[in-house]
């Protein structure tokens, strides 16, 4: 960003005020607009048209701006871990206490991948952005990071970082977690399908999964060159999405589709694994946990609270995965990928204190302004003992939350609860590719009078 550019974002930034000004350069709420991005997307296995970030788009370098937060955390390559998240016994990056807020700068995978040739500059660049546009922390982690090995068929692909020690959290507790902003950094995004994940992946034996055949696999069968053991000749799609005016924009020949922005964090997370290793099985990035994590539920943006049961000392709560749009499901793999700058509030709830529903002390609950979102996962242990990737189980799981919180909290009887869940909730499939999937439901506030 030019001197002239960073001068005149802060002379609206003071003028309107931080939030105002936020959240019209984010174009988080509906009507509002990302401005002047000149519109152009394709497949990386097609013709793309430049497309370049216009000066007066904030574009949120590390330590650019006014970061909201009470404490601010940068995403550096000797803190932030890639492909795995922080185990009980990892080390804060970061402490602060019940109640206060903080600011992290989160950084996408999307465009630093090995598939993508793990150089942000030159792969952003063949999209027309300029380097100017790239965000510094992203350029760092793809040059830099060597905490741990990378390996691209077997770790995580996901920037995790923290943890952040929160003072008073002790196992048992639940960590509130008020998502105050989440605010795209960057004009642009990448929707990635990898060959062997996604809803219509082939499966290990190199068949079809269940009820489709084998030309309906997607990426297409003929085009999978993970034999040849180098992730850039894998034949996986990333397909870049340029924003304007609030909206994601995809090109199919001379024609577009667009969809308005719905940024959040797919990844919010408390220590889980009582591991050791850095790189276990159990603290792969990649499927969530009842501490939460990877869990992918697009309603837990700007405005919502996510409840997650406390396992060590401090919580030890990190982000990552940040997503400026995505559909229930997230069929093809990933979301639209794209760094954010998220503000939270963590706020440490003690058993019996009435701070959190009760069923957030052994599973992850979120709420929006306007329902309760009783969650199920089809595996909640992680990668222990195999994988279990089953939307019955998750469906199951959802439920019986559901029923859990309307007996205990809202004093219903089970039997009329479950009618009731049945008349009148919501339940939505969260996302199908993390290994571990999951099922979210909606309970609507406006249903009980007393809410």
């Amino acid at each position: 960003m030019t001197d002239s550019a960073r001068h005149a974002a802060m002379v609206l930034w003071n003028g309107i005020g931080r939030r105002d000004f936020l959240r019209a350069v984010a174009a988080v709420s509906a009507g509002a607009g990302v401005a002047g991005v000149a519109a152009a997307c394709a497949s990386d296995t097609g013709q793309s048209s430049p497309s370049t970030a216009a000066t007066d788009f904030a574009i949120l370098q590390p330590g650019a701006g006014d970061p909201a937060g009470d404490h601010y955390l940068q995403s550096v390559p000797d803190e932030v871990l890639w492909g795995y998240v922080p185990t009980v016994h990892a080390d804060p990056v970061l402490r602060m206490a019940s109640g206060q807020t903080v600011t992290v700068d989160a950084v996408s995978h999307e465009g630093i991948l090995e598939d993508q040739g793990r150089d942000p500059v030159a792969y952003f660049g063949s999209k027309g952005v300029s380097e100017s546009e790239v965000l510094e922390d992203a350029i760092a982690i793809a040059a830099e990071y060597d905490r741990t090995p990378r390996n691209f068929d077997k770790d995580g692909p996901h920037v995790v970082t923290g943890p952040v020690f929160v003072e008073g959290a002790q196992p048992g507790d639940v960590l509130k977690i008020e998502i105050l902003q989440a605010i795209p950094r960057v004009p642009y995004g990448v929707v990635s399908s990898r060959h062997g994940k996604g809803a219509l992946a082939r499966t290990a034996d190199g068949g079809p999964p269940a009820g489709i055949t084998l030309a309906e696999v997607m990426p297409p069968v003929d085009t999978d060159g993970r034999p040849s053991e180098d992730p850039m000749r894998y034949g996986n799609v990333s397909t870049f999405t340029a924003v304007e005016d609030g909206h994601g924009v995809m090109s199919y020949g001379p024609a577009q589709v667009r969809f308005p922005l719905r940024p959040f964090m797919g990844m919010m997370g408390v220590a889980y694994a009582q591991d050791t290793e850095i790189t276990a099985a159990a603290a792969n990035s990649i499927p969530p946990t009842v501490g939460g994590g990877n869990i992918d539920i697009r309603l837990l943006g700007e405005g919502a609270t996510l409840f997650l049961p406390v396992f060590a000392e401090g919580a030890l709560f990190y982000v990552g995965d940040p997503h400026m749009a995505m559909g229930d499901g997230e069929v093809a793999l990933t979301a639209m990928e794209g760094s954010l700058r998220g503000t939270y509030r963590l706020t440490v709830c003690k058993p019996d204190s009435g701070d959190a529903p009760s069923v957030a002390y052994r599973y992850p609950f979120g709420e929006t302004a306007d329902a309760w979102v009783p969650v199920g996962l089809s595996d909640p242990d992680g990668s222990i003992g195999g994988q279990e990737s089953d939307l019955d189980v998750a469906m199951r799981q959802a439920v019986v939350n559901a029923l859990d919180f309307l007996e205990t909290d809202r004093g219903m009887d089970r039997a009329t609860a479950y009618a009731y869940l049945s008349a009148a909730a919501d339940f939505s499939v969260s996302q199908v590719v993390d290994r571990t999937v999951g099922v979210h439901g909606q309970i609507y506030k406006s249903h009980f009078p007393s809410a």
